[in-house]
């Protein structure tokens, strides 16, 4: 790419979108572009743009990509709509790079896969933290799962690999406020994807960097072959696009049907029979059944691959606790059930990944508020047992036989239960997830002695 101009471009363009007058490059894109000096704007960007102003009626301030012949142009355009009708524009960085379709080479598909569109969208800051990530255009194209944390850093998502040189592409482009493609990383919670990364420089108003904003393709991989026999071996027991798959397909109409069986239980559009009300409680609450299970699912297809892993740092499993009871303070409270947390002034660091320990003690306090009596007590404690840190829930329910209390923790157990509320999915996960954060979940019980389900991990 070129170095970027060191002077603000700037064009006039008429009421009826001609163009009046335009510093010597934009005038060179407006000839590139079929169009001539006095007529129509014709590159469409920059008219689409200064539509836009005169239409609102207020400055509008974008980013830009521009094909020119062999070429492709980066900018940052600011279109301000004046009294008399005219728009000015203001082009604050100019970048020229060698267009996508230009290249050609086998070796650089992956490049020319993700200019192309494909892959998931993101956006950073400065810092490289996450201000937005959405699905592509694709099924293909869907965030992984799990999807990167808003506020969160993109080098604790992904890990960048260097190019043939030893350098990261990415940096490279951010010391130039530059656009980049071919920036290999892969998945840090998932090695073995592989992905291409391609962004091109954000500005603000001033002309400062504030960002940048790309894509994120798969790199698509061979099967692993078996050393000894040379066929094709699985990776994991769940394709990776299953938990993908499964979410866009079902997580979007399960949204709706929830939404609008609420509206007609609620009677938001006008009274109705008392059953019918019913109905369409029973089936908001199907579908918040049905919604859980694609969650549980995924979380399955994730912690099932063999390379899975969690992020490691320090939290307070005393502050986790008391988060999760309040997530589920209105289901105790509609059974009338007390919840004990530790103290405000209580705390016990412990490393772990915070969203997983919270999805830990959401499952465990969940299912103490399910399967307890109404009118009773859960007590959430938090303790130090040498170099571990513990959460203990003790519930007031039926107890679990000893015989059971190994199987409680396998897929789909849910020890005869046929009422809903639960896949059998949830002790199978939390288990999993504790032990790959180096603790594990352990249950002391008898029948009609309650249970104690206490989370071990390692202290800070």
């Amino acid at each position: 790419m070129t170095d970027a101009s060191s002077s603000i471009m700037r064009a006039r363009v008429a009421a009826d979108g001609t163009l009046l007058d335009a510093d010597a490059p934009i005038a060179a894109l407006q000839a590139e572009a079929g169009g001539p000096p006095d007529g129509p704007l014709a590159v469409p960007q920059l008219a689409a743009i200064a539509r836009l102003a005169a239409r609102l009626g207020i400055m509008v301030s974008r980013p830009v990509v521009a094909a020119a012949g062999a070429r492709d142009i980066d900018m940052w355009v600011q279109a301000r709509p004046e009294d008399d009708g005219e728009v000015h524009l203001s082009i604050i960085d100019w970048r020229e790079r060698p267009a996508f379709a230009a290249v050609g080479h086998a070796a650089d598909r992956p490049a020319d896969f993700t200019a192309a569109g494909a892959g998931w969208n993101w956006q950073v800051d400065t810092s490289l933290c996450f201000q937005t990530v959405t699905d592509g255009d694709s099924e293909e194209d869907a965030l992984p799962q799990p999807p990167p944390a808003i506020g969160s850093r993109l080098t604790r998502y992904v890990r960048l690999e260097p190019d043939a040189e030893g350098d990261l592409t990415i940096l490279e482009a951010f010391s130039r406020r530059a656009a980049f493609d071919g920036q290999a990383a892969t998945l840090i919670h998932d090695p073995a994807t592989r992905l291409m990364l391609s962004g091109f420089p954000l500005f603000d108003m001033a002309g400062r960097l504030s960002g940048y904003r790309g894509k994120a393709a798969t790199i698509p991989q061979d099967p692993p072959k078996n050393a000894a026999s040379g066929e094709d071996v699985p990776a994991a027991a769940y394709p990776l696009t299953f938990g993908r798959r499964l979410d866009r397909s079902l997580r979007q109409p399960l949204g709706r049907i929830i939404a609008n069986a609420d509206t007609i239980s609620a009677q938001l559009e006008g009274p109705l029979r008392p059953d019918y009300a019913g109905y369409a409680s029973d089936i908001a609450a199907a579908g918040r059944h049905l919604l859980a299970l694609v969650d549980d699912l995924a979380d399955l297809q994730a912690i099932d691959r063999p390379d899975f892993t969690v992020e490691t740092e320090e939290v307070d499993l005393a502050d986790i606790a008391r988060r999760a009871a309040g997530l589920l303070g209105v289901k105790a409270l509609d059974r009338r059930i007390a919840i004990d947390t530790p103290g405000a002034d209580e705390s016990l660091p412990a490393t772990g990944e915070f969203r997983r320990v919270l999805q830990i003690l959401v499952n465990l306090i969940g299912n103490a508020v399910r399967y307890s009596p109404e009118g009773s007590r859960i007590e959430v404690r938090v303790d130090r047992h040498g170099d571990r840190a513990r959460v203990i829930v003790t519930d007031q329910g039926p107890g679990i036989a000893a015989e059971d209390q190994a199987r409680i923790f396998d897929k789909f157990e849910r020890l005869g239960r046929e009422e809903s509320g639960g896949s059998g999915l949830g002790l199978y996960i939390s288990r999993r997830l504790a032990q790959a954060m180096g603790g594990d979940i352990d249950v002391e019980s008898a029948p009609g002695q309650g249970a104690r389900f206490v989370l071990t991990l390692p202290a800070a």
